[in-house]
């Protein structure tokens, strides 16, 4: 089963997650790091689009499969996600994440890694449930919660796990805009496509500068 997508717009690359609820295990990362591979050696203009397929963006980490795998599979996998987060934080190219449905804790936190969000309007809400899972948040993805959003909204989605629908969700900022069930992915791509001849090298360096803290923390989990 193919678990990705990726195809080319004009000078935007898409990558549809293909698994259902796109929950991440080991398989799907090694799937988004070869796609990623791709977009990045390719050259000219370019930006990126990550979207899902139905009901899901990423419904977050595989846990029945992450509580079956042996501890060092599963430590070596939290280790390559805090890595893919890092990635997508400061990815040569501007990236923006079209949440077509839910996109629950990592999956969330992908979407976050992103330079910008087009959320669903009307169906789909983007949550970080730890604490009704018992599960405490990475240091790395509190610290990339804290620089994506408000304080404010920073601490009721990690103490409260609230759900928060597109308008709720763009009113406290979590994403940058919404848009009707058939517009998310235009308009992901409109705004992506507007930022593809941004100079690679000067991006990267910009990136990196605003998220030190942040890239401190994911880089040396």
């Amino acid at each position: 089963m193919h678990l990705i997508d990726l195809q080319r717009q004009d000078d935007v690359f898409v990558i549809t997650l293909r698994a259902g609820e796109n929950r991440l295990d080991v398989g799907m990362l090694d799937a988004l790091g070869r796609a990623l591979d791709e977009v990045e050696g390719c050259e000219g203009p370019l930006a990126l689009v990550t979207t899902g397929e139905g009901r899901f963006y990423s419904n977050g980490i595989d846990l029945d499969w992450l509580r079956r795998a042996p501890a060092e599979e599963a430590g070596a996998f939290l280790v390559a996600l805090d890595r893919l987060l890092a990635r997508l934080l400061t990815f040569p190219v501007a990236t923006v994440a079209a949440i077509n449905g839910h996109a629950f804790a990592a999956g969330a936190m992908i979407a976050l890694a992103h330079d910008f969000r087009v959320m669903r309007l009307d169906r789909g809400s983007i949550c970080l449930p730890q604490i009704d899972l018992g599960m405490p948040l990475r240091p790395g993805m509190v610290a990339l919660t804290q620089a994506r959003l408000s304080a404010v909204a920073a601490h009721e989605a990690i103490v409260t796990g609230r759900r928060y629908a597109g308008p709720d969700a763009m009113s406290r900022m979590i994403v940058d805009e919404v848009a009707p069930r058939d517009q998310v992915l235009s308009r992901a791509l409109e705004r992506a496509g507007s930022l593809a001849n941004k100079h690679r090298g000067t991006l990267v360096a910009l990136k990196r500068g605003l998220y030190v803290d942040v890239l401190s923390i994911l880089e040396s989990s």
